[in-house]
């Protein structure tokens, strides 16, 4: 798509739900305590006022001001507040192709904020455990922040992955005309890179004519191990297992598909 030449402010409002799940088997309410009290940890206000200010860098947006808060007992949010179109941003790039990935809480702009809330639970009979972030890149004007997608996806562990964009609003340009998009995209799948695709079942449900987008993700090869805590796969029988892989493989189809099976 060309560039636009605008009459004044680019009003158009960019929003991107990024919603992630990562779950897991304890056996013991034990290690279903020390899996929910390691989640909280790994993923509490600083580390993820980190991955918002690393979001913030890679949309090309400056940070106003920063709320932060970490729950009792469980939990963490975060708000950032930012500001766009710095001047010493370059030409901005929404091209419909996958942005960076992570190398290695809320915060406020002046139009526009990243939150992120965390929400640790687990089952009170069947031994699973599931932590899920909840998080929100909204802008108003050229940036576009589907570009954080990939360092987002990177940035947990997502067994399952729920992303929402819409654009709202219109802009207009120097002949008065009313433009309700301002950059191509057919679908949200476009901005992740090839290797994460491989890794996903994905699902797109796109409403083009009214700008709304949203694909789901779930991860296609499950490893046990990698869905137990403190435990090994080898420490359980065939039979154990097939159970404890049943139970993993309902609760990620469920959040998957959005209802109990």
């Amino acid at each position: 798509m060309d560039k636009i030449r605008l009459h004044g402010f680019n009003n158009l409002t960019k929003t991107l739900s990024f919603n992630i799940y990562d779950v897991c088997y304890t056996c013991s309410e034990n290690e279903n305590k020390q899996y929910i009290d390691y989640i909280d940890e790994a993923y509490n206000a600083e580390r993820l006022t980190q991955i918002l200010e690393d979001v913030a860098n890679i949309i090309g947006a400056k940070i106003l001001n920063i709320a932060k808060a970490d729950y009792d007992p469980l939990g963490a949010s975060v708000t950032v507040l930012i500001s766009e179109e710095p001047s010493s941003m370059p030409n901005i790039n929404n091209e419909e192709e996958p942005g960076p990935s992570p190398e290695a809480v809320v915060a406020h702009l002046d139009k526009s904020h990243l939150t992120v809330h965390t929400y640790p639970e687990s089952h009170p009979d069947n031994g699973i455990s599931t932590f899920r972030a909840d998080i929100d890149v909204s802008t108003c004007g050229m940036i576009s922040p589907l570009k954080a997608l990939n360092f987002l996806i990177h940035s947990f562990e997502s067994d399952i992955v729920i992303v929402d964009y819409r654009i709202r609003g219109f802009t207009r340009d120097v002949s008065g005309n009313k433009h309700y998009n301002d950059h191509e995209i057919n679908s949200i799948q476009n901005f992740i890179d090839d290797e994460t695709q491989e890794r996903y079942q994905m699902i797109d449900v796109n409403i083009y004519q009214e700008n709304i987008f949203h694909t789901k993700m779930l991860l296609n090869d499950v490893d046990l191990n990698n869905y137990l805590f403190e435990v090994n796969a080898e420490d359980f029988s065939s039979e154990q297992r097939e159970l404890i892989e049943e139970r993993l493989f309902q609760e990620m189809r469920e959040i998957f598909y959005g209802r109990n099976i």
